[in-house]
């Protein structure tokens, strides 16, 4: 049976700072930011944006009534949750008017939630080749105004559908992961924002990819020539780049060329929005699908995966007959375009609002923000979302 992505979808605020400014407000140089971590714009949610409304506004431009009725399984990946308890899933699930026929849930690993959450689908279809699954990867990156790691943050969340014969991609069967206990990357629960050994993380998940890599080629025989492109989950674009260059003398000429060309389509969507943890892999994937003017049906593409603590894993997937009639670009590139700067000081007013901590009820200004799903306020200690395009 083929398994894999018939469909995706992706969302970012409407508004932006441009890296060059920030760099010049820290004291730094601007091409420490735009060529050193390879960042040139880093999305700005209003308080009105979170995890939820991210991942629920990703999903309304793809999902079809006929996707609704067959979905029976959503996985909210995230590390950005809104509660201890309840599900993101279950409010996406009602944002989305699905199947009440289903099951709703939230799983967390850092980045690697959302291709947790594939893979799960995967097998629930297995199971089940006539219902779909919704897999959401959505938050948004935190690390403190004035941190070192202020240049990686970023927000946005990628929807994916997964069915039987999928219209997209065909997940293959194999894949090669490792797990070990590290303290590179992690959120106390009473820290709002991320603590970071960056040294250390990136060293890990350079070895964590050689590890996986080296696992998934024995388990397939495969080698370097035999994928058209490699995408990578893309916590700040550099990242993904030191990694290839691991590999990449394993090939010819011409597949350095051709792996080089196609990391450099890959990572156009994540340079201009930032870190979207849980989705940023995919949204890596989405922006090699629909930039580039060269890959065929039938290529083969790689995927790795890295969430901190950590997990990583790599696999890969087969484009399908006419897989560019069923991606959503025009969308996509009217989004990205018609986003807003914000000054430096305006990003650091908004990074500043926060809900209140204290149960207090609060009443949000959603006139001023454009998207479709917004959270409105927070009532009786529990969070009011609505739904423009359902009201």
């Amino acid at each position: 049976m083929k398994i894999g992505i018939d469909k995706m979808g992706f969302y970012t605020p409407h508004m932006y700072v441009d890296m060059n400014k920030l760099a010049v407000a820290r004291n730094d140089e601007p091409e420490k930011y735009t060529i050193g971590i390879g960042q040139e714009k880093m999305a700005v949610p209003p308080i009105t944006q979170d995890a939820v409304t991210l991942a629920a506004n990703a999903a309304m431009e793809i999902l079809d009534e006929a996707d609704k009725e067959k979905i029976d399984l959503v996985i909210f990946a995230t590390e950005s949750g809104v509660d201890h308890s309840k599900a993101a899933a279950i409010y996406a699930h009602h944002l989305l008017r699905l199947n009440p026929r289903a099951r709703a849930i939230e799983v967390k690993e850092a980045c690697y939630g959302a291709t947790a959450g594939i893979q799960l689908a995967k097998g629930h279809i297995s199971l089940h080749p006539d219902r779909k699954v919704l897999v959401l990867g959505s938050d948004i990156s935190r690390y403190g105004l004035h941190t070192p790691g202020e240049v990686t943050q970023g927000a946005g969340a990628v929807a994916i559908l997964m069915s039987a014969n999928p219209r997209v991609m065909v997940l293959g069967k194999e894949s090669a992961y490792h797990t070990e206990d590290i303290m590179d990357f992690w959120r106390p629960l009473y820290s709002k924002t991320a603590l970071v050994q960056g040294k250390y993380s990136v060293e890990k998940y350079n070895s964590f990819f050689k590890t996986v890599w080296e696992d998934y080629k024995k388990k397939t025989g495969l080698t370097l020539k035999d994928f058209a492109a490699i995408c990578f989950h893309l916590p700040y674009t550099k990242q993904g780049l030191k990694a290839l260059r691991l590999v990449i003398d394993e090939g010819t000429a011409a597949d350095k060329e051709r792996l080089l060309a196609h990391f450099e389509v890959s990572k156009q969507y994540n340079k201009i929005v930032g870190n979207i943890y849980t989705g940023a892999l995919y949204l890596s994937l989405l922006s090699l699908l629909e930039l580039n003017t060269d890959i065929e049906d039938g290529a083969r593409i790689g995927l790795y995966s890295y969430g901190s603590g950590a997990v990583g894993e790599f696999f890969s997937g087969i484009l399908q007959p006419n897989y560019r009639e069923y991606l959503h670009v025009r969308h996509h590139r009217k989004m990205l375009s018609e986003r807003n700067e914000v000054s430096v000081q305006e990003y650091e007013d908004l990074f500043n609002q926060e809900l209140p901590a204290d149960g207090s009820d609060i009443d949000l200004p959603v006139g001023n923000d454009p998207a479709p799903v917004l959270l409105s306020g927070i009532k009786d200690h529990m969070r009011m979302y609505i739904n423009k395009d359902q009201s």
